[in-house]
């Protein structure tokens, strides 16, 4: 999902030679991707219920691969649009789905190392896109880069098919039973983890999406903050699921959770004034993946099995809506104190936001222990 979605920012200045388009149309299309989320991930949660996760996410793979298929055809704008939508479509069912699984299979075990692992499919999809897409459209064509998008989603319908099989929930029948309304307890703890997982993400998304601009308005040339930001990414790589590990191994997830939260904000704070930058884009990368897989391991702490396909519709939901606001607001404040860095601190706020959402979720999992 994540090589599929970076396809067009890292085929961009290809698209916009080949078809025409401009650095607006560029950003739309990247958006796109992410605009079904708002609508369709709950009612994906219950189309993975009513008819079985693995039945559901082969049929978005499909819808990926059909989406993927329009965009490599055509040169024209419509259908480019129709098919990254169709393609964003899949792409939440798949986002949704296969956190659910992954809850079945790693609940109560090594949850937050089997996350980090998962999380970072996202950075090291985006990374793999950048360093190969563009050297295949070079060789070959832009539609042929294109294709080979399609034949990556491909392979991963084929994988799932052949080799995936559903976990068997240790949890007793009674209690999937009587938890199979989200309500309550329950709920106030999934939308808490949902928004700390969106308000991460949104913080996260402040270096890649304005480290650039704030470095080229610090005087960087613009290859020169490209390439210093892309450092966080390789780096977060790593981040994502060491934090996980360490959760697992010291069984300390929320400590390790607010500790990745607390330094992940003092450096984004730091990073927006110092001028030892490439020092503290490192520490950034550092120290900005500690909290994913732990965070992801929440909604397995509240949800029983029953309700876990709802339960991560309703934390997808969320996501989704923080992660398409966050940045609007961010350009939004930066254009209005004609200083880029502003993203920056909204960032640092946003961290620590979630940390006081982790005391609420705390609460909320200990009503659920004790209902």
């Amino acid at each position: 999902m994540a090589f599929q979605f970076q396809a067009v920012a890292a085929l961009s200045p290809f698209m916009m030679n080949d078809f025409g388009f401009d650095i607006a149309d560029i950003g739309l299309l990247i958006g796109l991707y992410f605009a079904p989320g708002v609508m369709l991930a709950y009612p994906g949660g219950a189309l993975g219920k009513r008819f079985g996760e693995k039945q559901v996410v082969l049929w978005a793979l499909l819808l990926m691969i059909a989406g993927g298929l329009m965009v490599a055809a055509s040169t024209s704008w419509e259908v480019h649009i129709a098919g990254r939508l169709l393609a964003g479509v899949g792409g939440v069912l798949l986002n949704v789905l296969m956190t659910k699984m992954l809850t079945d299979w790693f609940a109560g075990r090594e949850i937050a190392t089997a996350m980090g692992i998962f999380v970072n499919s996202w950075p090291f999809g985006i990374a793999l896109a950048l360093l190969i897409l563009p050297a295949m459209a070079e060789a070959t064509s832009v539609m042929m880069a294109l294709v080979g998008v399609v034949f990556l989603v491909a392979a991963g319908f084929a994988a799932l098919a052949l080799a995936y099989r559903p976990a068997v929930q240790a949890e007793p029948v009674q209690f999937q039973s009587q938890a199979s309304r989200l309500r309550g307890a329950p709920l106030a703890g999934i939308v808490c983890a949902g928004l700390i997982w969106g308000l991460y993400n949104a913080a996260l998304g402040m270096i890649f999406g304005f480290a650039p601009a704030m470095l080229a308005q610090m005087g960087w040339t613009a290859t020169a903050a490209s390439s210093v930001t892309s450092i966080v990414l390789w780096i977060v790589v790593v981040s994502v699921p060491m934090g996980g590990i360490v959760a697992d191994r010291v069984g300390r997830n929320d400590a390790v959770l607010a500790t990745g939260l607390l330094l992940f904000g003092m450096m984004l704070f730091i990073a927006a004034r110092t001028e030892m930058i490439f020092f503290s884009f490192v520490l950034l990368g550092a120290v900005a993946g500690i909290s994913a897989g732990p965070i992801m391991s929440l909604p397995s702490r509240i949800l029983a099995p029953a309700s876990r396909a709802t339960g991560m519709g309703v934390f997808y939901s969320i996501y989704y809506l923080v992660v398409v606001l966050g940045p609007l607001v961010a350009g939004r404040m930066a254009e209005a104190a004609s200083r880029i860095s502003v993203a920056f601190d909204l960032g640092t706020t946003m961290l620590g936001a979630s940390a006081v959402l982790l005391l609420a979720f705390r609460h909320f999992s200990r009503v659920r222990a004790t209902a």
